[in-house]
């Protein structure tokens, strides 16, 4: 059957919803595709999904072979062989790995030699979503000009049927993953580890990959329960957090490591209970992997702390850090682009090249840098290495109300307004302003290595703000109160903040 033009007004139980395909356009992201299955999409709609997807790739040039795979969700299978159909449908040839974590499905991309890859996942996202994670050009995943062309494709009805489709069941590549994974940290030293996989896709491969690493593992959540009883598996989130600290402490372990749904993002837990959010552990990285790797380059997200600009421990291993858009697919693309030993966002993602990774965000490849890093210094704690870096005083991230359809015009106003700014040789409470790096909204360093960014949500109605002093608490606090917030509030637009320092 070939899948009509979607419909974007279809409601469940009802005679059209079972005979036409539906898709809602928000599902659309800028770097991948997500819908509450059932509310925003249907079976037809991800079919039409798969023939837009083998479309694009037809009309790409690339050679059709496509990696598929899905989580651990109730639905996921279901959706995963729709997408199918509308694969084969589009000529292409399909090789379905089964269940697995997001990278295990980009590392058959280079175990199976194929071009393309498509990841059925909602990720950590609540129950009742779904999503698919793609790419064309391993390691790389879509970014905005991909996700817009396959947007367009599918909406206008215009994928085309070709012939030559095919379905392969490939067994086996999630044993080679594991073996790889665990290659990348032979352990001497004896570590006693928390593996937090929040009953998610992880819980199948994490612990086993970290026991063939050689580390005590002790399993946290990670008997497979697509219900989440707990909470969703998100190392981000600060309920999931809060029992990776408690667990640290009830063991003794030295770290705990926890997963998100599709195993491509890492949370750390140090051994005295404190999370080390992702640009720190990343900076803790770049100053033991640039011992090792002189000259080396790495790639962090717009988020991140600015201690990777003024590290003395970089600067003398001749470590350069290029500051880049906040997004996995972004950081994913530039690392690749810049040839960079590794990439950090955040978020979680830790992106490694040659000879760490393959260049895509895996979240077992990063727990593997960082035991690796422990292995490297035997008489120090995670506690004990993370207290070696300099103080940074961070604030949270504030997201004041910016309606999506006026966000960009007034970022672009704020942008301006600072490199003007600079270009006077102006400054910000009494310290210059040396750089303004514009590549996602503006991030404005000073002198003393202190920072502001000012960039616009992705995915919501708002803008974000960030600041980080690397002065005092009260300094940080300054430059929202009397810099980022009195220059946002004079464009009227920007409405009230979901929290503020």
């Amino acid at each position: 059957m070939t899948v009509l033009l979607p419909r974007t007004d279809l409601v469940p139980n009802t005679f059209e919803f079972e005979t036409e395909a539906f898709v809602k356009t928000t599902g659309f992201r800028e770097y991948d595709a997500r819908w509450v299955f059932g509310k925003e999409i249907n079976l037809l709609g991800i079919q039409a999904l798969g023939l837009g997807l083998g479309s694009y790739v037809q009309e790409r040039g690339i050679k059709p072979r496509i990696v598929v795979g899905h989580d651990y969700r109730s639905y996921s299978i279901n959706i995963k062989n729709a997408l199918i159909i509308g694969l084969i449908q589009a000529g292409c040839e399909v090789l379905d790995i089964g269940l697995c974590l997001s990278p295990i499905a980009y590392f058959a991309q280079f175990d199976l030699d194929a071009p393309c890859v498509a990841m059925v996942t909602a990720s950590h996202n609540e129950n009742g979503w779904t999503g698919v994670k793609m790419g064309c050009q391993a390691p790389l995943t879509f970014g905005p000009d991909e996700m817009g062309r396959l947007k367009e494709i599918i909406m206008a009805g215009a994928g085309v049927e070709r012939a030559g489709g095919s379905l392969k069941l490939v067994q086996g590549v999630q044993e080679r993953y594991l073996a790889d994974v665990a290659s990348k940290a032979q352990l001497k030293r004896k570590l006693k580890v928390i593996c937090a996989c929040g009953n998610g896709t992880a819980g199948a491969f994490a612990p086993q990959a970290l026991r063939a690493m050689g580390a005590e593992v002790i399993e946290m959540d990670t008997v497979l329960d697509n219900t989440f009883p707990k909470y969703n598996p998100n190392p981000e989130d600060h309920h999931m957090l809060v029992e990776m600290a408690k667990a640290v402490k009830e063991y003794g372990a030295d770290l705990a490591l926890g997963f998100d749904g599709d195993g491509d993002r890492c949370g750390v837990v140090d051994d005295t209970g404190e999370e080390i959010f992702a640009d720190k552990i990343g900076l803790m990285l770049a100053r033991d992997l640039s011992a090792l790797h002189k000259d080396a380059t790495f790639v962090v997200d717009v988020k991140s702390t600015g201690l990777y600009k003024t590290d003395e421990v970089l600067k003398a291993n001749g470590a350069q850090t290029v500051y880049w858009k906040t997004g996995h697919s972004y950081i994913k693309r530039k690392t690749s682009e810049l040839k960079a030993l590794a990439g950090f966002e955040k978020s979680g993602h830790f992106f490694f090249n040659n000879p760490i990774g393959l260049g895509y965000d895996d979240g077992i490849v990063a727990a593997a840098a960082v035991l690796a890093m422990l292995d490297r210094n035997p008489g120090k704690s995670l506690s004990e290495l993370k207290s070696a870096l300099p103080v940074a005083y961070t604030s949270l991230t504030m997201s004041p109300h910016c309606g999506d359809e006026v966000k960009y015009q007034v970022l672009e106003k704020i942008v301006q307004e600072y490199v003007d700014l600079h270009a006077k040789g102006g400054e910000i409470l009494g310290r210059k302003i040396v750089e303004v790096i514009t590549v996602n909204g503006a991030r404005v360093h000073l002198e003393d290595g202190s920072w502001v960014l000012v960039r616009a949500s992705s995915n919501k109605p708002e803008l974000v703000v960030v600041v980080e002093s690397l002065t005092s608490a009260d300094d940080m606090r300054d430059l929202f109160r009397k810099e980022v917030k009195p220059r946002l509030a004079a464009h009227p637009e920007v409405g009230s903040y979901n929290q503020e320092i």
